[in-house]
């Protein structure tokens, strides 16, 4: 099957345009300012981005090591059997999460500051 000028064109057109979504998405969001930390769906630790500190989390089964230092949170050891979430890039942005599926860990970036939802009055 050989490739036609206009679908040479279609192709470039939507790379384009993931990439300038990607774009407005990256630079859209707002730095976050606590890290929350749940696990079960229970919240049992919240801390600042802006105070580097290593945070040991115990979850169902297991122990995660989260890491906050520069201004993000990093899970940088786990004993799941899996380990993926050792390898999720660090997150600093409002509304970033890191995820432990085998631990029911679930770390969360959120900042002070009210949404455009949580300030319409009812």
């Amino acid at each position: 099957m050989i490739m036609k000028r206009n679908d040479l064109i279609l192709i470039l057109v939507i790379l384009l345009l993931g990439i300038v979504s990607f774009i407005v998405i990256s630079l859209r969001g707002t730095r976050g300012e606590m890290v929350n930390i749940y696990v079960d769906g229970v919240q049992i630790g919240s801390y600042p981005l802006n105070e580097d500190r290593e945070v040991l989390i115990e979850g169902v089964g297991g122990v995660n090591t989260l890491v906050i230092k520069d201004g993000k949170a990093d899970i940088t050891d786990a004993d799941c059997p899996d380990r993926l979430c050792v390898h999720q890039a660090p997150v600093d942005r409002d509304s970033a999460s890191l995820v432990c599926l085998p631990h029911k860990v679930i770390v969360t970036v959120e900042s002070y500051k009210e949404s455009e939802a949580d300030q319409i009055a009812y």
